[in-house]
């Protein structure tokens, strides 16, 4: 089983074989294609992540001890970074979520592909997977 930090660091030198932002632009919607369905009925207002500009649902099952995220966005490179974070922290236990202190955007550093919009987006379901652990 992989750590948060290998798993952020698989994703780190998938974005890094990209040339340039583009690229990296086009793998990330790519990713979000990967995006299990989510059900219609957790589009509800708890499941919201503040911070986005566009709409986020972020939801979690726990299972023996750690967490599995679920989420999707309306915005098509939304999805995509949806789909990172899932891969990054479903699959955590409770206590390596609640220990998580990391800057997400500036380790994949996001901050050349996306705009301050989306980071702060970012941010806002990191906010959400703490508070779903501190709450566990």
């Amino acid at each position: 089983m992989s750590t948060i930090e290998q798993r952020v660091e698989e994703i780190k030198e998938d974005l890094d074989f990209f040339e340039d932002e583009l690229q990296k632009y086009e793998y990330i919607i790519d990713l979000g294609k990967k995006l299990e369905e989510f059900d219609e009925k957790d589009k509800i207002p708890e499941n919201i992540v503040h911070g986005c500009t566009s709409q986020v649902w972020l939801t979690h099952k726990q299972k023996d001890g750690k967490l599995y995220f679920y989420g999707t966005s309306d915005a098509i490179i939304v999805k995509g970074l949806v789909y990172m974070i899932l891969k990054i922290f479903s699959d955590s236990t409770i206590q390596e979520l609640k220990d998580i202190d990391m800057d997400i955007v500036h380790e994949l550093k996001l901050s050349e592909v996306i705009t301050p919009n989306r980071q702060s987006g970012v941010i806002g379901m990191m906010k959400k997977i703490k508070e779903y652990a501190l709450n566990a």
